[in-house]
């Protein structure tokens, strides 16, 4: 059985050269701060992944790059085992204009680390790393580990974790790190991004001439604020529609012939992104332009061991309505994390010290309890057991 966290002040050979629970703490909230001192916006991770990758190697991990991507595995890889993906992100989105706290300053006060990045997903990735430097060494894990410190999450990149999964390996299962307050999101909704345009015609303000871009695309605006797609399922509405750009017009005296919008859509597996598409064209009379890096909708059964394994050490279950680099993968997975979703993308974003010690002891616990999980499931996951048992 894998040891505890707390056991490992033990002699064991096993555990030499790695750190105590109590350093691991500590050394994650070192590189948070760290990370939160150096600038990682989407597509400029290249500081940020130099300062994980070093740390890794101050280990003797053998770190694997590609880009602004890194990732490595437990020291007693075996191929005929399966592998679990451990994945976070290395980039953040650029301050708001509200902060009043300098973004790039980490400081600690009452409980709370400061900084950019500090919640979304600085503590998710720190803690990861945690938990994966935790079983590096063991020699009895009935799978792998591979940890995964990828880019542009926050865009939506195609330089972040879609560019490295087919270097990866073959993976069983995914723990995706996002601020969670350490709830499991055992479902995932996509995004879908369009652009629409309202086409007129030009004229003098002060005549009848013309035909006004902007009401034409009125009835439209009107549509997509109050359609609701049928509900086949209890729970969220399957998909979210919202107007979030909006422009028009050269100056005051001008009839505007065009009239240009943008939606921001967010669905569950209940429709397909074809089938949203096909019912948003015929109702609305604009023009449509599909952004892409479109990202799909995912969930995992609620009788996954993964899942049975977060429900026994105290994990609530439920969708999330945001989107993260679940969306790109084709495996089973989960989005569970220290932090707030609440928090991300706000001013003077924090994260509480206390929030990283326990998301690395929930990490620590999951992976613990799976193989019980799978044991408890013979017939679906009879491969998995043999190594378990082994």
């Amino acid at each position: 059985m894998i040891k505890d966290l707390n056991e490992r002040a033990d002699v064991s050979p096993l555990w030499t050269g790695l750190p105590m629970n109590a350093q691991l703490f500590s050394e994650s909230v070192s590189l948070l701060q760290q990370l939160i001192k150096t600038p990682s916006f989407s597509g400029n991770e290249g500081a940020v992944a130099d300062i994980v990758q070093r740390y890794l190697a101050g280990y003797s991990i053998k770190v694997k790059r590609k880009g602004n991507n890194l990732w490595c595995y437990n020291k007693y890889y075996d191929s005929t085992k399966p592998t679990i993906l451990l994945n976070s992100h290395l980039d953040t989105v650029k301050p708001n204009e509200g902060y009043t706290n300098d973004p790039f300053c980490p400081e600690i006060a009452l409980g709370k680390l400061y900084g950019l990045g500090s919640n979304d997903a600085g503590g998710c990735l720190v803690s990861l790393i945690a938990t994966f430097l935790h079983f590096y060494c063991y020699q009895g894990l009935g799978f792998n580990l591979c940890l995964a410190a990828t880019a542009e999450e926050e865009n939506s990149g195609q330089n972040g974790i879609k560019s490295i999964l087919p270097l990866l390996g073959k993976l069983e299962l995914a723990i995706v790190g996002e601020p969670t307050l350490l709830q499991m999101a055992v479902a995932e909704k996509g995004n879908l991004v369009i652009d629409c345009i309202s086409n007129g015609r030009s004229g003098h303000a002060a005549r009848e001439e013309g035909d006004n871009a902007i009401h034409k695309c009125l009835k439209d605006l009107d549509w997509f604020r109050n359609y609701q797609f049928p509900q086949q399922l209890s729970g969220l509405s399957p998909v979210k529609m919202t107007i979030t750009i909006i422009k028009s017009g050269l100056q005051h005296n001008i009839v505007p012939a065009l009239c240009e919008f943008t939606v921001d859509i967010r669905n569950d597996d209940t429709y397909t992104q074809q089938e949203i598409l096909d019912t948003i064209k015929k109702n609305v009379s604009c023009q449509i332009t599909v952004r892409p890096g479109s990202l799909g909708a995912s969930s995992v059964p609620i009788d996954h061991p993964i899942v049975k394994a977060g429900i026994a050490i105290g994990c609530k279950t439920y969708s999330s309505p945001t989107t993260s680099d679940q969306a790109w993968l084709t495996i089973p997975s989960v989005k569970i994390g220290p932090g707030d979703s609440a928090r991300s993308h706000s001013s003077d974003e924090f994260i509480y010290l206390e929030e990283i010690k326990k998301g690395i002891n929930t990490y620590v616990r999951l992976l613990e309890t799976l193989p019980l999980m799978l044991i408890n499931n013979p017939n679906k996951y009879r491969n998995e057991i043999k190594h378990i048992n082994n």
